[in-house]
């Protein structure tokens, strides 16, 4: 099939030609993009002409970190979002018990609830849980993914007692010795691995719902950002039925590549019916609206406390180490400033070792707290920064009363970043929050909170760069550069229809700019 786009904005994200005034689209590829006769001139009689009618046609995103199938997964579970209190939290668990006929002893899972939001300001324990669910097994998962509760009977089933001792880099909330049901970091990772997944069928239609969810973002490239043994037969069931129409690239951990290899050897070597294993990820802190995140100065109104790390000093290493000398990339996830000084300092040892880190561009999800003082040291290293800059909005307020303002003004540097010529990505870390691309770009470029203050105005960037941080520099993060990010000729046409021109957009309009359309390898996979 063959496509003209004509009559509306087309960005290429080039820096050598930012917009042209056509676009041609032949068998999955980008034909030719430049002046309207040149590109015309080149459109078989069989083209089809996709008149814009003023609208703006640009590379499509690519979200540079996610968690694929926890969106998926979502779908099947009881949505905690905008609870205000315990007792909404009840009350919407009963709702889903009612309206979808569990069984009892039939697990239920919640996710989406912020303890700063409710009106108790803690999290709930499981003897809330007991009460609202009585017969059944319940996990809840905090909106961070960071942490989250079990009840009474969820505690049973996965052999959780007094005396189970807490995985190192986590905690499990007690109450006169006794659990709580609350946990955090690697002990809520380590036991809500165990909670028995859905079955293949009802994880299937989720994942379709997923991907369009995504598309309707405008998102063509999406992340799975933690990729353990548990999820390689799930993906292995999606590439058998060929269920996968975007691109999804994964990040293991040491069991989920060894699965990987095992099972999708080819999806190691690049895509297989859209998937594809890049490399690590580790984890090396938790979440700093959670306070768990690993500072290097004390959080506000605290004297001593810092968070804590998740892994030592010689783990850090021994995972670089492995990915460099594999030729994998490595995700690392660091969202306090002591953290990030963590896996600078790894990865500066390495070098030293003789091993080119830099190779396999490192990445630093999240990046919150990065510190300003830290900023050259990551670009000497050839470390590449994923801020979850959203923050700034959906929990700026809870940072200023986490962290104090002159810290909190600094969340996600990208101005600081952009400044010292250091690429850099942005990122919503779904299912956290929804995967609106557009959104973060605001965020980026105005950096509002909830009450309408800017938050750190020198860490805002200009339009243009912020797109440059979902296409262009997101491909680069991906090593897609040659296939994705810009509309040039050669490369995949990978697209987005948006009403209007965001680089002609300015303050809250630009947050208001809709997906109408979608196309993956020029075959059009959203329509509003």
């Amino acid at each position: 099939m063959e496509y003209l786009f004509e009559n509306g904005t087309i960005l290429t994200m080039e820096e050598r030609m930012p917009a042209a005034q056509a676009l041609l689209v032949r068998d999955g590829r980008i034909a030719a993009v430049g002046a309207r006769e040149a590109v015309a001139a080149q459109a078989s009689g069989d083209a089809e002409r996709v008149d814009l009618a003023g609208r703006t046609v640009m590379p499509a995103f690519l979200d540079p970190h996610s968690h694929f199938f926890a969106v998926a997964n979502g779908f099947l579970q009881v949505s905690l979002e905008g609870c205000a209190s315990w007792a909404d939290i009840a009350e919407r668990i009963q709702s889903y018990i009612r309206d979808n006929h569990v069984p009892a002893g039939e697990w239920v899972r919640a996710q989406g609830y912020d303890h700063n939001a409710l009106a108790e300001g803690r999290h709930p324990d499981r003897q809330v849980l007991d009460a609202a669910a009585p017969e059944h097994p319940v996990i809840l998962q905090h909106q961070s993914g960071h942490m989250g509760v079990f009840n009474t009977l969820a505690l049973e089933r996965l052999g959780v007692t007094e005396e189970t001792p807490c995985p190192e880099g986590g905690a499990m909330g007690r109450e006169g010795g006794a659990l709580t049901g609350y946990m955090e970091e690697n002990a809520f990772l380590l036991w809500q691995r165990k909670v028995p997944m859905p079955d293949m069928a009802a994880l299937t239609a989720a994942c379709e719902k997923a991907q369009a969810l995504y598309a309707s973002c405008g998102i063509t490239t999406v992340q799975e950002g933690m990729l353990p043994e548990q999820l390689i037969p799930i993906y292995q069931a999606l590439c058998a039925g060929d269920k996968l129409y975007l691109d999804v690239v994964g990040y293991a951990d040491s069991g989920g590549m060894q699965a990987a290899e095992r099972l999708l050897p080819e999806c190691l070597q690049g895509y297989s019916h859209h998937f594809r294993v890049a490399g690590y990820k580790i984890f090396l802190d938790g979440s700093p609206q959670g306070r768990t995140a690993w500072l290097r100065t004390p959080y506000a109104g605290e004297k001593d406390y810092r968070g804590y790390g998740t892994m030592t000093d010689e783990q850090v290493l021994s995972a670089i180490r492995t990915a460099v000398s594999q030729g994998r990339q490595l995700l690392s996830h660091c969202n306090g400033d002591a953290a990030a000084e963590q896996y600078l300092r790894a990865i500066a040892q390495v070098e030293k070792e003789g091993l080119d880190a830099a190779a396999i561009r490192p990445v630093m999800i999240h990046a919150q707290l990065l510190g300003l003082d830290q900023l050259p040291e990551l670009k000497r290293l050839g470390v590449l920064p994923s801020f979850f800059v959203a923050h700034v909005y959906h929990w700026g307020d809870v940072h200023v009363k986490n962290l104090g303002p002159e810290r909190a003004a600094h969340i996600s540097p990208a101005g600081s970043a952009a400044r010292l010529g250091i690429p850099f990505t942005f990122h919503q870390d779904a299912p956290v929050i929804r995967p609106d691309i557009l959104e973060t770009v605001w965020c980026a470029v105005e950096r509002r909170m909830k009450d309408g203050s800017v938050l750190g105005p020198e860490e805002r960037v200009d339009v243009w760069t912020a797109l440059k941080a979902v296409t262009a520099n997101a491909a680069y993060q991906y090593f897609e550069e040659d296939q994705k990010g810009t509309l040039a000729p050669g490369k995949r046409a990978d697209l987005v229809v948006l009403d209007r021109d965001p680089t002609r957009t300015a303050g809250e309009s630009l947050r208001t700019i809709r997906v109408l359309e979608t196309w993956k390898d020029g075959v059009r996979v959203f329509e509003r």
